[in-house]
């Protein structure tokens, strides 16, 4: 019996092993000080896992079962101020859920906002992203994903992130020379950090990225709902109103710009919940993973 057990366990550790492969971002960092590797990961008394310091971006990829594979893929940035990564329960516990709905899932650890290990700290996330985009869509054809059906999903910081990746795409912040198109297919934006004005902006977010004191035209430049246009990706938004981290005034202020420029879009709002809470408000019944699948479906993002 005890020989049985001992082989159902080691047959679950393989099993768990092999459900995703991380694969560096860059064979060499862009705007990066040499230094030593200072990368931590802690899990909070939660059972959370959380990621700073990162100084070696990289994918970890969770592919659906081939018979379940639809050919949508999401790259999803988890969210921590700019300062950390919530990488589990903003990362790979969604992965895992999109997995369920058939769609191929990517999580980025993405660079943080650092001074001593970037040229530019400004910019590094977004390079990021815009990376993790282009290694998706090189690679579509092995991991059987179309490449007009790739999507970037933010938390918090993470949805700043996202949302930047989203408004500034012809702005090119990593190489191109393979001339692989930029642009998320769509956006999934989660209590996202939108602005950086004054009256809302979550201020670590915004200090973290752009100083103690940044100038009025940097504010506006990351301020994401003044740089929606019509060639903003369709998207879709979760917000609780009772948000006290990053006020419900950022999700909406996206969503109105979207309106505007008639780009399909839809928010959903908890009455309560807070900040913080990943795929399951602990107030609420709804899940909001229910709603993004259908959305998903009506915009002919999944079948």
């Amino acid at each position: 019996m005890k020989a049985c057990l001992l082989a159902i366990s080691i047959m679950s550790i393989t099993t768990l092993s092999h459900a995703q492969t991380i694969i560096p971002l860059y064979e060499k960092i862009p705007n990066s000080k040499p230094g030593p590797d200072i990368e931590k990961s802690e899990i909070d008394p939660k059972g959370l896992t959380r990621i700073s310091e990162v100084t070696s971006p990289t994918l970890s990829v969770f592919l659906p079962p081939k018979d379940k594979a639809n050919g949508t893929a999401v790259i999803i940035c988890p969210g921590g101020g700019y300062a950390r990564l919530a990488f589990s329960h903003e990362g790979t516990d969604v992965a895992k859920k999109f997995n369920e709905m058939g769609i191929a899932a990517f999580v980025l650890k993405y660079r943080l906002p650092d001074d001593l290990i970037m040229v530019n700290k400004e910019t590094g996330p977004v390079q990021d992203a815009q990376r993790a985009i282009q290694v998706v869509r090189e690679r579509a054809a092995e991991w059987s994903i179309d490449k007009k059906r790739v999507g970037l999903m933010g938390f918090s910081a993470g949805g700043h992130l996202a949302s930047t990746a989203g408004t500034h795409f012809n702005h090119h912040y990593t190489d191109t020379k393979k001339n692989i198109n930029l642009r998320p297919d769509f956006l999934i934006l989660i209590y996202p950090v939108i602005s950086f004005a004054d009256s809302i902006a979550h201020k670590g977010s915004r200090t973290r990225l752009l100083g103690e004191h940044p100038s009025p035209e940097k504010v506006r430049e990351y301020s994401n709902e003044l740089q929606v246009t019509k060639n903003t990706p369709p998207t879709f938004l979760v917000h609780a109103k009772d948000d006290k981290v990053v006020p419900v005034e950022n999700g909406l202020l996206f969503y109105k710009a979207l309106q505007e420029h008639h780009v399909p879009s839809s928010l959903y709002l908890y009455e309560k919940g807070g900040h913080g809470f990943g795929m399951n408000n602990p107030t609420s019944d709804v899940k909001w993973m229910e709603h993004l699948q259908k959305w998903m479906q009506e915009q002919k993002i999944i079948p």
